[in-house]
């Protein structure tokens, strides 16, 4: 094999990166306490051959793969089965340890590479059984022509791995080596498939959102829970469909009919004891205890003691899984438009996209091309765009006649289900089930292998027995005598739409096939989990959306809060055909937004889909910079698109900021930081000290007015309160009658993360300034707070000493890119490894601007701090038919290697908000090409 080969312009940047290689070498040595030595030869052989030719034996013919500066491959091939081979050969030289780990978490197999840490990660992994689903949709659901590309792309990942150890393959198998003999097994088909299962978890929707409402009744009543989850403000923040209805009679949705109300709201309705302290008729707090649809839910009801300790433990479950996409799926978001050619300078459409996820390194995208030389039936593909290392195809791009982007559409798909246990049945209606079960082996790396059993309800699986003390849980938790025979308690499952097998992935390749609007619509129609927004335009000038996904329709319940299992009224019926999800092709407003927000007027449309959507300050904040830009004839350019998706203004300021510039401050350096705010526009500049001050502050307000009264299980892990005990939200008279707590949630999905949801609380609370939310009580140090103004002044006061430990006293030097920064770690060792180890597969801090549910989505989570939780993962502006002129970028770059070149060498332009250029024809990627791979049968 011919040694590596850089592009000119990399190889004093490539050089440096092989120095940095050696130290990294002698550093997992010394970190393991071996001293073997490594010759440079062994470390720089994971470097992946990018030129000459390389013999590929399954292969029908020859493949080129043409990598411009960035490393970013175009893959050119005479077969479909040669293009995907060659997809998972390159992949897999890129970025295989990526792969590897992704496939063991997706299985439940952590532990087989990590040991015993990843052994209660791997157990609620397998009682989910992703690995399982996956395997059924390839063996029952999935097309002939889709299981051939799985194949081909498993053939070509395992041609690359043929012959190579470890080592080989990317130095953190060197470190692994160190304490686990581990070898790399063959992929297979399936492990593609079960990605997608990961990917529908992390963008699972409002399961956090469940726990945290059934959480709250230990604290608040029923008014005070419908305060923290205000209605969507639908007069304000338009949803992404305004035209179009369902037509009872065809049972199709028109997007041409004209809106009208719903002839059913689907929520059921119906009248119960609540296991609280009420009763009542309609929805509310409590759970439903009645059996076989003799009960309502009940109204002002608090949850069981032991259902809190089920959905608290579940809680802290979450947060220990590994988020691939984001953290706990909160914040979790995306923007992508398309505009009309009638209001752009090319006269085409424009479209633009960037998903919202963790920031990981390397990032969850890879560019990627992949073009048959000439159509023919053997040889159907001319695409390009973001694909996942690891699966096939193209998620995110264009081919030569459609684009398509995705944000996630947040329908509701997940329920949690109180299950009443008695020995090995449950109950359900007027009879006892059993569970069913299977076995599960845990192998474990250094240690004996373990065996946990799995049991399901009808439902989904038992996803409580995972914790000791939830499976204790049941022996003292309280139930009433409307709910059924104590048995031995109370259970958890949870039922799920990634349960069941579906068509996602060949949803993939349609997509990437498709070249009109009909052929888009039948392939969003297999994109069943995750269920994504779809927006769309073409080369004729067509522009569109869809909304796929299976989405359920309950027969009682909206699914807000847990639902009591043994009640057959709460049961799914089914989901909402797709010729009834909301679509709209052309709409005569000449655009389309998706940010998230409500897809479509509740009174609209005859189904729910969530009671959880965001709240729409993207999505409206982008509506408004398109309509200013068209007003009076203006058409919008491909950089006004990339100027779009970097806007950072600050919608909670131009709320707030009007009643904190009021407040009288006599304090002088308390008026010396109040005195920045004073002409901020609200944009979120890195260097912008107003921003930073602004964020504090806002961050202080949430913890007065909310944060300090939220059970310890939604407030930040290791922050102790003195607080009342539970039933009041006022400030206590007597610091004796105040009782310690400590909060119990991990940093980034505590509460209240400040997103805009908690916008929306603070604007209702805002023009009534003796709300009861603005009560604080006091402190050793502080006067409790009876009115707005008394908060705010005391949220401007705490701002400023904060900020002045972590900024210093002087206000002038102070930014908010120092506050909000972005580390990029490796997701294994750079997160685990020793501390060398860490520094050098890690990169930044980078300072950033933007902010939370601003457009650039630079994601913080209030109660935690102001670190960076989530970011446009990548950005992309295609101008649709002028190909070439698209442009794009990603988090970090084309490869998986930490002393690669292209590790990160896209991410300081992504954070200055620049794009790149984004070849497609032949000629362009001809032009750009710097290195040119064969791979030869």
């Amino acid at each position: 094999m011919p040694a590596n080969s850089t592009p000119p312009a990399t190889k004093k940047k490539g050089r440096r990166a092989r120095l940095v290689v050696i130290v990294l070498v002698l550093a997992l040595v010394a970190g393991v306490g071996y001293g073997a030595y490594w010759g440079v030869s062994t470390v720089r052989a994971s470097l992946p051959q990018t030129t000459g030719t390389i013999k590929v034996p399954g292969l029908d013919g020859r493949v080129e793969v043409k990598r411009d500066s960035y490393g970013v491959p175009q893959i050119y091939a005479n077969t479909d089965q040669d293009l995907f081979r060659a997809q998972g050969y390159v992949q897999a030289q890129d970025r295989f340890w990526e792969m590897d780990v992704r496939r063991h978490m997706t299985s439940g197999r952590l532990s087989e590479m990590f040991g015993k840490g990843q052994v209660e990660t791997d157990e609620f992994l397998r009682t989910l059984g992703w690995r399982q689903v996956a395997q059924d949709e390839y063996d029952d659901k999935l097309s002939d022509e889709t299981k051939k590309n799985l194949q081909s792309y498993a053939d070509g990942v395992n041609d690359y791995l043929e012959g190579r150890d470890g080592k080989d393959i990317s130095v953190e198998y060197a470190a692994l080596n160190f304490t686990n003999d581990y070898k790399p097994a063959k992929w297979t088909p399936v492990d593609s498939v079960a990605w997608l299962k990961a990917m529908a978890w992390d963008l699972r929707s409002n399961m956090q959102d469940e726990i945290d409402r059934s959480l709250l009744t230990s604290r608040m009543d029923e008014k005070q829970i419908e305060d923290l989850y205000p209605s969507y403000p639908y007069d304000r923040n338009q949803p992404i469909v305004s035209e179009g209805a369902v037509d009872p009679l065809a049972e199709e949705y028109d997007p041409k009919a004209e809106p009208g109300d719903a002839s059913d709201d689907g929520t059921g309705t119906g009248t119960g004891t609540g296991t609280g302290t009420g009763t009542g008729t309609g929805t509310g707090s409590g759970i439903d205890t009645g059996t076989g649809g003799t009960g309502g839910t009940g109204t002002g009801g608090a949850v069981t003691d032991g259902l809190e300790s089920q959905l608290d433990a579940l809680s802290t479950t979450l947060d220990e899984i590994p988020a691939l996409l984001g953290p706990s799926g909160s914040g979790i978001g995306s923007n992508s438009w398309v505009v009309s050619g009638e209001y752009t300078t090319t006269g085409n459409p424009l479209l633009a996209n960037d998903p919202h996820l963790a920031p990981q390194l390397p990032s969850v995208w890879y560019q990627m091309g992949l073009h048959c030389r000439s159509f023919t039936k053997d040889c159907q593909y001319d695409v390009a765009g973001y694909t996942f290392a690891g699966t096939p195809g193209v998620i995110i791009g264009h081919n030569k006649d459609i684009a398509w982007g995705m944000t996630n559409l947040g329908a509701d798909v997940t329920d949690l289900y109180l299950e009443k246990v008695n020995g090995d049945t449950y109950q359900y209606g007027n009879e006892q089930r059993k569970f069913t079960t299977r076995q599960e082996t845990i192998k474990i790396a250094g240690a004996k292998s373990q065996t946990i059993t799995v049991r399901s309800t009808g439902h989904g699986p038992v996803v409580s027995d995972r914790d000791a003390e939830l499976r204790r849980v049941g022996d003292k938790a309280p139930v009433n005598n409307a709910a059924p025979d104590r048995g031995e308690g109370y259970a958890v499952s949870l039922q799920w739409t990634a349960l069941e097998p579906g068509r996602s992935m060949d949803a993939v390749f349609e997509l990437n096939k498709a070249k009109d609007f009909a052929e888009f619509r039948r392939a969003a129609e297999r994109f069943e989990v995750p269920s994504q927004n779809l927006v769309y335009a073409d080369a004729k000038g067509n522009i569109g959306y869809q909304a796929p996904g299976l989405i359920p329709i309950r027969a009682k319940g909206d699914g807000s809060l847990p639902a009591p299992g043994w009640n057959p009224d709460y049961r799914w019926e089914g989901f909402i055909p797709f010729d009834e999800l909301p679509y709209e092709e052309n709409p005569k407003r000449g655009y389309i937004v998706t940010a998230n927000q409500a897809v479509i007027d509740k009174d609209d449309y005859p189904y729910p889909l969530t009671e959880d959507w965001g709240y729409g300050a993207r999505s409206q904040r982008i509506n408004d910079l398109i309509k200013s830009k068209i007003k009076d004839g203006g058409k919008i350019s491909t950089d006004d698109m990339r100027t779009m998706q970097t806007d950072n203004r600050s919608e909670i300021a131009t709320q707030l900021m009007p009643h904190l510039l009021k407040i009288d401050v006599s304090d002088p350096a308390i008026r010396e930081a109040q005195k920045l705010l004073e002409g901020w526009d609200y944009t979120q500049e890195p260097d912008s000290a107003a921003a930073a001050y602004f964020n504090a502050v806002w961050r202080n307000v949430l913890k007065l007015a909310f944060g300090n009264k939220l059970p310890k299980e939604m407030r930040v892990k290791g922050e102790c309160l003195s607080v009342r005990p539970a039933d009041s939200t006022g400030p206590a008279d007597d610091l004796a009658e105040l009782v310690r707590e400590c909060g119990q949630r991990s940093a980034d999905s505590a509460q209240p993360d400040g997103g805009d949801r908690w916008f929306e609380i603070t604007r209702k609370i805002l023009k009534d300034p003796d709300n009861e939310w603005w009560q604080s009580p006091k402190t050793r140090t502080e006067k409790a707070t009876k009115t707005r103004d008394e908060l705010l002044l005391r949220a401007l006061t705490d701002a400023r000493w904060e900020l002045t430990a972590k900024l210093g006293k002087d206000v002038s030097t102070w930014s908010w890119g120092r506050l909000h920064q972005l580390n990029l770690e490796n997701q294994t060792l750079g997160t685990e490894g020793p501390g060398i180890v860490r520094t050098l597969l890690n990169r930044g801090p980078w300072n950033l601007g933007g902010g939370e549910a601003a457009v650039n989505a630079t994601g913080w989570n209030a109660a935690g701090g102001y670190e960076i939780m989530w970011v446009p993962s990548m950005r992309m502006v295609v101008n649709v038919g002028d190909w070439d002129k698209s442009r794009w970028i990603n988090l970090t770059g084309a490869s998986g290697h930490a002393y690669s070149p292209n590790y990160t060498d896209q991410t300081e332009k992504w954070a200055k908000g620049e794009l790149i250029d984004w070849s497609f024809s032949s000629r362009a990627v001809e032009e750009s090409t710097g290195d040119t791979l064969t791979l030869a049968p």
